[in-house]
């Protein structure tokens, strides 16, 4: 039985941290990671490590897809059967991926007047962060709308700051759109990146991994406002240089309400690579 009349749900992309889903009852529809010719649920079947190495075989294709509409919509209608009123569901950019698309088809067979499906314009915990404002308005009692309007609020408010090691993965997967000027350096620069509109843009060019660091630092406390702040590290195969940003950020930032430290799965460390770091922001007020 869901906790609230509101049920929330989401999809694997959100990388919210361990145990959070189960508490606060969130359901998580996994998208697809495949290795050559095995398949996997990201975050079930294939762990980061088995990425990585599937990711250094230049033999392997590494490919991801979305969830199939049946998928939501068995969910959807298990959930409703179970006692939801309604349904709010909550996903990355659709600018990033077709999971959005496969919800909202699958809502509109089962009960469109009863599922609302939110495109987050996000990925990772700026995807969570919103998820987790959902919980908290469904748990307070909100209907569907509400807790709809919070989720996509704080989405829209979120900063997601990234650094990859190279452009290469990106640019093949068609994830890097305006992105794709910093390519004629790539191997030069280290370059740094965020989402605008729910896409993948260009930030900075910096030179040297240290630098890197250095301003994702600087930016996360920028963005962050003051006291109140929200914010997650997260890295791919990059633990001690998470740690590193995670610490400066606790320093800087002493008041912030929350902060998290996780590696991305397979479906987003498949598009950005080993050496991924980046820090999601919801800001002060938010």
């Amino acid at each position: 039985m869901p906790s609230s009349p509101v049920a929330v749900v989401t999809d694997s992309t959100s990388y919210l941290p361990a145990g959070v889903a189960e508490k606060r009852g969130v359901h998580v529809v996994p998208l697809e990671v495949r290795l050559g010719e095995r398949a996997g649920q990201d975050g079930v079947d294939v762990t980061p490590a088995e990425l990585i190495t599937a990711l250094a075989d230049r033999n392997l294709l590494v490919q991801t897809s979305r969830p199939a509409p049946a998928t939501f919509a068995s969910l959807y209608r298990d959930l409703l059967d179970d006692g939801a009123t309604e349904i709010v569901s909550v996903h990355l950019s659709r600018e990033l991926s077709g999971t959005w698309d496969a919800a909202r088809a699958a809502a509109q067979e089962v009960a469109p007047d009863r599922i609302r499906v939110v495109d987050s314009r996000s990925i990772a915990m700026g995807l969570g962060f919103a998820v987790l404002a959902a919980c908290d308005d469904a748990d307070s009692g909100s209907g569907g709308a509400a807790t709809a309007a919070s989720a996509a609020a704080v989405a829209a408010r979120c900063r997601v700051l990234f650094g990859v090691q190279d452009l290469e993965r990106l640019r093949r997967g068609g994830r890097i759109g305006a992105a794709s000027a910093l390519l004629g350096g790539a191997l030069a620069i280290k370059p740094l990146l965020h989402l605008s509109q729910g896409r993948i843009a260009p930030l900075e060019k910096v030179r040297t991994t240290a630098r890197a660091t250095d301003r994702l630092v600087t930016l996360a406390v920028t963005e962050a406002g003051g006291p109140g702040a929200r914010l997650a590290v997260h890295h791919l195969g990059a633990q001690e240089r998470a740690e590193d940003i995670a610490d400066r950020l606790r320093e800087q930032l002493p008041d912030a309400v929350e902060l998290h430290v996780s590696e991305v799965g397979a479906v987003i460390g498949a598009h950005a690579g080993p050496g991924l770091v980046g820090v999601v922001v919801v800001p002060a007020g938010a």
